[in-house]
């Protein structure tokens, strides 16, 4: 039997608008990564992220996606993807992408025709409502109202659970589900290793028509999907919920995810440096469940979004907060932190590389994000999730404070 290539795996996550500007436009490109995947390998990682590179109007960093079988323009284009894949299948890396099936843009050409007509095939692809149910919290509650948004065009509400111009994906209708066959046949035949599943929780509860237990089966129709056609497929499930659900989306015998991204022991790691002291860290390892043979934890200290601290009861977030984000700028939508790591502990690079050392200490998969090797830093000027969003220091010039958009950000 081969040897499972992600259980000694360690992911580098790269953010294709940031990472590298191979053309001089102003946007980091596919290109760009191709140029730097030694760099990549001579780190040490066996794998990388890359995150959203699909066509979109980057109104949420290119998770509102408008086709997931192109690539945006300001990226490149399908060959520069494929050039991409072979250089790293030559340098024995593997590829990561991410799977973005919980909702669409609104300018998505199946969300366009839903609007135009209720007997519109399209118009079942997404969630409708006369009259909203607000029982539901939105993920950005201090940037959304509401989940549901009124649509003059459609005579009708639509739900997103995170911003307006995200529409939710109706993950019941066997329609919808053959179009994410479609996207995942394709990108493996182009050979990615394995997709990054956004919002899991989300999107296994959609499944499930509002009922968490009656979606997991979608779980394992994609476990099953990529495993007939190439068995070695990492499905890495970004799940943000108590530990002791986590064996739901393993499932019994590893049918569901491969890697699930740990966010109790994210959350204690950062407790533990706040308190500088180990409890916390192995009271959460110690208190979630061993993972089937096949699947295992995927790990990291900072990531894309803000610091989610929502594992943390009440009196240890706010510990947390105080500790590394003092200032109420550095917070985001009341429960987590924008920063990067450096910043967070002073730049010390005895305690960055110290952090680094625990993080390969723990059982799991290791996910380094682009520049936590250098010790990037933050911006505080630029909104919500995105002041972790700063370019990769090629040099050692000082990092400019750019302005919006990302496309017409200098070269880097």
């Amino acid at each position: 039997m081969r040897p499972l290539w992600y259980r000694n795996a360690v992911i580098y996550q790269v953010d294709p608008a940031l990472f590298r500007d191979s053309n001089g436009d102003g946007c980091g490109d596919l290109r760009g990564i191709t140029e730097r995947l030694d760099y990549i390998r001579g780190l040490g990682a066996t794998a990388v992220w890359i995150m959203p590179f699909y066509a979109s109007p980057f109104r949420d960093a290119g998770y509102d996606v408008t086709d997931h079988l192109q690539v945006a323009p300001r990226f490149g284009d399908l060959a520069d993807m494929v050039a991409l894949l072979e250089k790293a299948e030559e340098l024995g890396l593997h590829v990561i992408v991410e799977l973005l099936v919980q909702h669409t843009s609104s300018e998505h050409k199946w969300f366009q025709e839903a609007r135009r007509d209720r007997n519109s095939p399209y118009r079942g692809y997404y969630i409708w409502a006369d009259e909203p149910d607000d029982s539901i919290e939105p993920v950005f509650p201090t940037v959304e109202d509401s989940v549901w948004t009124w649509d003059e065009q459609a005579g009708q509400y639509y739900r997103h659970l995170f911003y307006k111009h995200e529409p939710d994906l109706d993950l019941t209708n066997p329609r919808v589900i053959h179009e994410i066959e479609r996207v995942m046949s394709f990108w493996l035949r182009l050979g990615v290793s394995g997709f990054r599943i956004d919002a899991a929780v989300h999107m296994v509860r959609q499944a499930g028509g509002g009922d968490l237990k009656k979606g997991y089966w979608l779980l394992e129709h994609m476990r099953d999907f990529v495993t007939m056609r190439r068995p070695e497929t990492v499905l890495l499930g970004e799940i943000d919920t108590d530990p002791e659900k986590y064996v739901e989306y393993f499932g019994d015998e590893a049918d569901r995810v491969t890697l699930l991204l740990d966010f109790w022991t994210n959350n204690h790691f950062f407790l533990a440096l706040a308190r500088q002291r180990a409890e916390p860290l192995c009271r959460a390892l110690n208190g979630q469940p061993l993972p089937p043979s096949h699947s295992q934890y995927a790990l990291w200290i900072r990531n894309h979004d803000e610091l989610s601290l929502d594992r943390l009861n009440e009196s240890e977030r706010n510990e947390v907060m105080e500790t590394f984000a003092p200032d109420p700028r550095m917070r985001a939508y009341n429960r987590g932190i924008r920063r990067r790591l450096a910043p967070m502990l002073d730049g010390d690079e005895r305690r960055i590389a110290a952090s680094h050392a625990l993080l390969f200490s723990l059982p799991g998969t290791p996910i380094i994000r682009y520049g936590e090797e250098i010790g990037m830093g933050d911006d505080m000027e630029r909104p919500e999730r995105e002041a972790v969003c700063t370019p990769m220091q090629w040099s050692n010039e000082p990092t400019p404070v750019f302005p919006a958009p990302l496309a017409s950000w200098p070269r880097r």
